[in-house]
């Protein structure tokens, strides 16, 4: 049984998180993470992604640090040219951004924060039980944390936060350019996935295009959290319906075993 005592931990965590910014933007209708929160959150940059008429487009996904050389995220990121998805070395281009934090300075063109560590995905390895994948990085990253793994399942009403990459809407979206954060409750736990609401700042808090792969994490401090859930899918964003994310803590064992040096 989850300790009364972390939910409250978290829920004054997230209060105070995101009481620091009221700018909406990616995952929609939330806030930028302040520099120094949560560095195991990782932006992937896919280029070069053949389609079926021969072509090539580029798309985007988010992800977690959960030992210094992977990174889970969700399997629909990795595919084949008809979208199947699909283990081994990735079938296009794909980096991964960890820890990085990139603001703008008010008022100006400026950027600050941390630009983060930069590694090539060399393998990736797929779940068979839901919309889960580990990606392998090129080299280890030792100085992140990273997200904890559960030791119990969730519960409908548990306090998640997400941090992602995503676009801020469905029209035309892009990736965004800082890592932003959102308070979600769960709704609904089923065998495989959960379900989770928007919460802070707003109820239209969501998931968007691009934050694929994002973690809900249960914050523990202002920079470390436990991993709750994986972002699969939902409406087009911003809305105030539900989410669906891949649960994490019947993963735990193969995550584990695909990670283990």
């Amino acid at each position: 049984m989850k300790p009364i005592r972390a939910l409250t931990v978290s829920a004054l965590t997230l209060t105070s998180l995101l009481s620091m910014s009221g700018i909406a933007g990616a995952v929609a209708n939330g806030i930028d993470a302040p520099p120094g929160t949560f560095g195991f959150n990782t932006q992937f940059t896919m280029t070069g992604i053949p389609t079926p008429d021969g072509g090539t487009r580029d798309s985007a996904c988010s992800g977690a640090l959960v030992a210094p050389q992977w990174i889970i995220t969700a399997g629909h990121c990795f595919h084949d040219t008809t979208g199947i998805r699909v283990d081994g070395p990735p079938r296009y281009e794909t980096e991964a951004t960890v820890g990085k934090t990139t603001l703008q300075d008010t008022g100006s063109s400026t950027l600050f924060g941390n630009p983060g560590h930069t590694r090539s995905v060399i393998d990736v390895r797929q779940s068979e039980v839901n919309d889960l994948a580990l990606a392998k990085l090129s080299e280890p990253i030792t100085d992140l944390t990273p997200v904890a793994l559960p030791l119990s399942p969730p519960n409908s009403g548990d306090l998640v936060a997400i941090d992602g990459w995503g676009a801020n809407t469905s029209v035309d979206p892009m990736p965004a350019q800082h890592v932003r954060l959102g308070g979600f409750r769960i709704a609904e736990v089923a065998d495989t996935t959960i379900q989770v609401a928007g919460l802070l700042p707003l109820s239209t808090t969501s998931a968007c295009a691009y934050d694929s792969g994002a973690p809900y994490f249960t914050p523990t401090s202002l920079s470390e959290g436990v991993l709750v859930g994986v972002e699969n899918d939902g409406p087009p964003c911003p809305h105030n319906q539900l989410d669906t994310a891949a649960r994490v803590d019947n993963q735990v064992d193969w995550i584990r075993s695909q990670i283990q040096p």
